[in-house]
């Protein structure tokens, strides 16, 4: 499967700097909040104009659970052909049924709806009931790349899974690591045997806004003022590490 870095963009600034520090891979999304959603076309366009990289884009209409209703399916089938047309790197996906199994018919109409492009399945893997029967679905249908946290909230905590889940791969799909992963724990975690490594390099700047009007939020209550990129240094470390493993 070979040494994989993976940076979760959320911009096409973001993308530029993944590129730069030597990612082998970009997954574009919208909604940082949300845990990552479905990027507009336009994003989508752009980045792919500005870097060479992968670029494998989020597939999941809104942010909570992954269990989606009929409108949601087809909205999400419409985004897959709407931007296979740009031609990016791949497409990532999940869902899941109310009893935690993966929903192997919204799985199976989007993967004919995304063809020949690879796909990464997301973390909705962690929140499954049981990861070991999705994960042989998963190489069933060909998909190349799991992105797990070892069914923790960091991959640093699911080390003793992650394992399982390599061992139990055997080299038929990628387990990526993701989920605080960091340069200061992925030599940690290659010792699970996973040398895929799933992470946003997040710096947070200020925003080039002076005139800032204190009465108003828009939407959550959140400092608005904040701006989220990929960090380059972060990235050029990451992808100094991985190479040693």
């Amino acid at each position: 499967m070979g040494k994989k870095l993976e940076i979760c963009c959320y911009s096409v600034l973001s993308c530029t700097y993944a590129e730069r520090g030597g990612a082998d891979r970009i997954e574009l999304c919208a909604g940082r909040p949300e845990g990552g959603t479905t990027p507009s076309w336009g994003t989508v366009k752009s980045a792919l104009e500005a870097v060479n990289i992968p670029i494998y884009v989020m597939i999941r209409l809104r942010g909570g659970d992954f269990c989606f209703n009929a409108y949601e399916r087809a909205a999400m089938l419409e985004d897959i052909y709407s931007l296979k047309r740009l031609k990016p790197g791949g497409f990532v996906i999940g869902a899941l049924k109310p009893n935690g199994t993966i929903d192997w018919e919204v799985i199976d109409e989007q993967l004919e709806a995304i063809g020949d492009f690879p796909v990464t399945f997301h973390r909705a893997f962690d929140m499954c009931i049981n990861p070991e029967e999705a994960l042989e679905g998963l190489v069933e249908r060909g998909v190349q790349n799991i992105l797990t946290s070892g069914l923790h909230q960091h991959a640093i905590e699911g080390l003793i899974e992650l394992r399982r889940f390599v061992d139990l791969a055997a080299g038929r799909i990628n387990i990526m690591a993701g989920s605080g992963v960091k340069p200061g724990n992925i030599l940690q975690i290659a010792v699970t045997g996973a040398h895929a490594f799933h992470f946003s390099a997040t710096e947070i700047l200020q925003s080039p806004m002076s005139f800032r009007n204190p009465r108003i939020n828009m939407g959550a209550k959140v400092d608005e003022f904040l701006l989220y990129e990929a960090d380059l240094e972060q990235i050029k470390h990451a992808k100094s590490l991985i190479e040693t493993i």
